[in-house]
């Protein structure tokens, strides 16, 4: 008679934690990427007006209804914090575990003594429909994973990584980052990205002026690009990486004619 294998022993229980909005196209091949692993699953949604919340239902998420913010590290921040066990899984909607990172987890939740407070995942991304290799995106590492009350983001920027208090360490496995499958939904989350850095100038009072506007407008931009196209080899991603370094480049002159837009603004 075959006696049926036991189901490891968990030691370490899991929360997976999200912060979502309007994220329907992407948040049930996310979740089904790490179904395995939460012992709860929470998700704290800004004012979604598609179906978020009904798929997060679905999967039995605890859902927090709160307000879609700039910051929105603001609301991930909220979801670690109210995250009950003791290793926190922090995930984007568009981000989807692959099988060797599923396997490290299950692996350390049964692990008695956890090796570091904080785990360094890398990112494959997804840009105009091609996982790129260099210019900075990749291996991309992030740190996800982590033990409860370990770890923090600053919620001052958007493209923050973790503050940590204890080691960290490397993952096995990859997080696929579905982040700009296209141009058009790049642009939607670069127009983003430009206002919430011309917030931050605006509130550092930042001024216009002739030096700044050659720094906004010329030396910003083209070390930006220099940068990640050469130093960082975006060049071997062909014309997708020249386009990413570009755009990336862009984003400075764009968000210093928001600036001035804001100022213009509060004049009147």
């Amino acid at each position: 008679m075959k006696i049926p294998s036991k189901k490891p022993k968990t030691i370490h229980q899991l929360s997976v934690v999200l912060a979502t909005y309007n994220e329907a196209h992407n948040l049930a091949r996310c979740l089904d990427s790490v179904r395995a692993l939460w012992d709860e699953l929470i998700i704290v949604d800004g004012e979604s007006s598609d179906e978020t919340r009904e798929i997060a239902q679905d999967y039995g998420a605890q859902i927090i209804k709160t307000t879609n913010k700039l910051n929105f590290h603001i609301n991930k921040q909220m979801a670690n914090d109210q995250a009950k066990y003791d290793l926190i899984l922090q995930l984007d909607a568009d981000e989807v575990v692959d099988e060797e990172l599923l396997n490290f987890i299950q692996k350390l939740k049964q692990t008695p003594e956890l090796p570091y407070d904080a785990f360094r995942i890398r990112r494959k991304n997804l840009f105009m429909g091609q996982w790129m290799k260099k210019g900075g995106q990749y291996p991309d590492p992030v740190i996800r994973l982590f033990r409860k009350g370990q770890a923090c983001l600053p919620m001052k920027s958007v493209h923050e990584q973790m503050q940590v208090k204890g080691q960290t360490g490397w993952a096995d496995g990859h997080l696929i980052h579905n982040s700009n499958p296209t141009f058009a939904l790049y642009m939607k989350k670069f127009a983003t990205y430009t206002s919430f850095t011309a917030q931050i100038l605006f509130e550092q009072k930042l001024p216009l002026n002739f030096m700044q506007t050659l720094k906004y407008f010329l030396f910003m931009p083209v070390t930006t690009f220099c940068l990640l196209f050469f130093r960082h080899k975006g060049m071997m991603d062909g014309w997708v990486g020249f386009v990413f370094a570009l755009m990336s480049g862009l984003h400075h002159p764009m968000a210093y004619l928001k600036l001035w837009e804001l100022y213009e603004r509060k004049k009147t």
